[in-house]
């Protein structure tokens, strides 16, 4: 059999960063067959200027919104970024497969090997066919009210059933139908999803803004003007008088994993009540940090200090192009870590962009990480300082 090796500056391995004197071995189409010291490696090694990494876990994309890239002006607020996606989501089919091909490639080349990708339609299904991308599709429920809950589901069944005929045995295509977010979903319609979750991930969008919390503690805020645009009868939603994730997530139980997206405004409080449900119910719950989206929309980061003290397990995702500026992991790492002023190193986030992103999608037995067996991508993150990431860095696949 032949093999290929390389090294670098540094190795991260998918749980620790290794010095310079290791090398990790492949057959040649990368599958990991070991790593070891360079005494022990012989000769024809590649060697880099850099981190060699497993590739990276985009755990949160919207694929079908490429085409609205630079359409909604950043800062709008949440509230008033939804009505404009709303309003601009029609365009011609040839233009969205256009843009959703180029996106895909993108994060192909920039070192991403999988995808968690919200898709309200099957838009995307072609490229995804195509892609050498493992997904993991998230097919997106709007039910607002719980009238003809089980009609309303229909149409993203159809999705989810488009999407399911194309599963294969190796995990490179997953699906599952997924809440939208707490204000798009009536109760009834969180139980059908429910019951349809068992030993699946799901996702949702979380307190990604201050009207959220509002809406369920007090049944008032800006969310309202999302309901009088769609001409929505506000009269079907009961407030709490808690956070929308105290109110909403005992009816999600039935979920092997649960991703929770953005999470701008998430408290002590919200992670307490997440970490006793995620006990009873043996769940895993994973916080998605979109931090580029959240600054894009809100002007805010989430409280990545107060999930990082909790020991809460993190993911990177890239949200959209109606809502960033690249779909990079490497930017979402790079922000985070100029955000935290270097206080995060790049040993801990490399963490959340490779093995927990796999844990998350549940594509650990392949991806994120170099374990023997595995075929989780060679990545090459290039123009370090004090191995941080830098405003000069790259990442490039070499595998």
């Amino acid at each position: 059999m032949l093999y290929k090796k390389f090294k670098a500056d540094y190795i991260f391995t998918g749980s620790e960063m290794l010095p310079g004197n290791y090398v990790l071995i492949t057959d040649e189409k990368g599958m990991v067959n070991a790593v070891v010291q360079t005494k022990d490696a012989g000769d024809g090694i590649q060697a880099f200027t850099g981190i060699i990494t497993p590739g990276l876990i985009n755990c949160h994309c919207h694929l079908e919104l490429s085409h609205l890239k630079g359409a909604i002006p950043n800062g709008t607020g949440l509230v008033n970024f939804l009505l404009q996606v709303l309003q601009l989501r029609g365009a011609k089919q040839a233009d969205i497969f256009d843009a959703m091909r180029k996106a895909e490639q993108e994060m192909y080349s920039g070192g991403i090997v999988a995808v968690g990708d919200i898709s309200n339609k099957a838009d995307s299904l072609y490229i995804k066919q195509k892609s050498q991308l493992a997904w993991y599709n998230f097919i997106e429920v709007l039910g607002f009210t719980d009238a003809k809950a089980e009609e309303a589901i229909k149409p993203y069944q159809e999705v989810l059933k488009n999407f399911t005929q194309l599963q294969t045995s190796n995990l490179k295509f997953q699906t599952s139908l997924v809440p939208h977010a707490p204000y798009t979903i009536g109760s009834k319609t969180f139980s059908l999803i429910n019951d349809l979750s068992e030993n699946k991930t799901i996702s949702i969008h979380n307190q990604e803004c201050a009207a959220e919390d509002e809406l369920y503690k007090t049944k008032s805020g800006d969310l309202f003007k999302l309901y009088d645009f769609l001409k929505i009868d506000a009269a079907f939603f009961q407030p709490s008088g808690k956070s929308s994730l105290q109110t909403y997530l005992p009816l999600l139980d039935k979920a092997k994993n649960i991703l929770f997206i953005h999470n701008t405004c998430t408290t002590q409080e919200d992670i307490d009540f997440s970490n006793k449900q995620s006990a009873d119910s043996k769940q895993q719950i994973f916080w998605c940090l979109c931090a580029n989206a959240n600054l894009y929309i809100e002007e805010k980061m989430p409280p990545v200090d107060l999930f990082r003290k909790n020991n809460c397990p993190i993911v990177l995702g890239t949200d959209s192009y109606s809502s960033n500026w690249t779909l990079s992991i490497l930017d979402e790492m790079r922000r985070i870590q100029n955000e935290s002023l270097f206080t995060i190193s790049t040993e801990e986030i490399l963490k959340w962009a490779t093995i927990n992103g796999a844990q998350a999608l549940q594509i650990n037995d392949t991806l994120g990480s170099f374990e023997k067996g595995k075929q989780p991508g060679v990545v090459l993150i290039d123009g370090l300082v004090n191995q941080n990431i830098s405003a000069y860095s790259t990442a490039k696949r070499v595998l």
